[in-house]
């Protein structure tokens, strides 16, 4: 995927790919966001997990983690692009956005929705002709959000997690 990086809001927020020394503060922003406690590790852990998934991110074409900051150069904000080949909806490419967060202190200022718009763009630019997303399922603010942009909760979603292995 290629994703041209850009100015938001006027260059008040610069979005650009994510680099190794992100991990720390867009796992910071990802925890503060967690919706109740099981999905936030305890304080002091280690870093290592996040590490090998951003790796794991950086290394595949089709996948984009967003930095987005703010004009002192601190995250504001995050998500993560993927493209993925499909045979449903015609043999359509799909846009998946994932981990949307904007940092608490700048919410309801726009930011969100130029992500969003953004996002949408280099989709579409990258041959996506559906964009998609999924939301937690207690985040009601995230919801109305995406539905103001004009998403539909078109469907269900699922998730099982796998015993930690030994």
């Amino acid at each position: 995927m290629e994703i041209r990086p850009a100015a938001l809001l006027n260059g008040s927020f610069h979005v650009r790919r994510a680099e190794p020394d992100d991990v720390a503060p867009i796992v910071a922003l990802l925890q503060a966001d967690a919706p109740d406690s099981s999905e936030t590790p305890a304080d002091g852990q280690a870093l290592e997990p996040y590490q090998r998934a951003f790796d794991a991110i950086a290394a595949d074409p089709a996948n984009f983690l967003a930095a987005v900051e703010d004009a002192t150069g601190q995250i504001a904000g995050t998500l993560q692009l993927t493209l993925i080949p499909c045979l449903a909806v015609g043999g359509a490419t799909r846009l998946q956005i994932e981990a949307v967060h904007v940092r608490a202190d700048l919410r309801s200022n726009g930011l969100g929705t130029a992500m969003m718009d953004w996002a949408a763009a280099e989709g579409r630019r990258n041959g996506a002709e559906l964009v998609q997303l999924t939301s937690n399922a207690k985040r009601d603010s995230a919801h109305r959000f995406y539905q103001r942009l004009g998403f539909e909760a078109s469907h269900i979603g699922f998730k099982r997690y796998y015993p930690p292995l030994p």
